[in-house]
């Protein structure tokens, strides 16, 4: 099964993407958008960026847990993955973004 992109609003109103694996684990998630708009196009820089390994940055947490950041090409970051228990688990977090996101249909939650 392919994965998605889910659009939702949060608690302060503000849209938010995550993009789903097929097995449905959220393997990447974006900041907050003001207008739906800007939401949209974070989706569509993700799809573009997401096959390029270069645009990936991994990083460690303050409680030493691995996650990476997926960066466009002006550096600005456009999603983040969860906390993982293994920096072997955090490549395996990239390579599924690399898969699933150029191909992932959207989940529109707010319309």
């Amino acid at each position: 099964m392919a994965g998605k992109f889910e659009i939702y609003q949060d608690k302060a109103g503000e849209y938010r993407f995550r993009l789903k694996a097929g097995n449905g684990e959220n393997i990447l998630a974006s900041e907050g958008y003001k207008q739906k708009s800007g939401c949209e196009n974070g989706i569509a820089s993700v799809q573009k960026n997401a096959a390029d390994e270069g645009r990936f940055e991994t990083k460690t947490s303050t409680s030493g847990k691995p996650y990476f950041v997926l960066k466009a090409g002006n550096h600005e970051i456009i999603g983040k993955s969860e906390m993982y228990e293994s920096e072997a688990a955090c490549k395996n977090g990239i390579q599924s973004v690399m898969n699933n996101a150029p191909d992932a249909k959207i989940d529109d939650q707010t319309s």
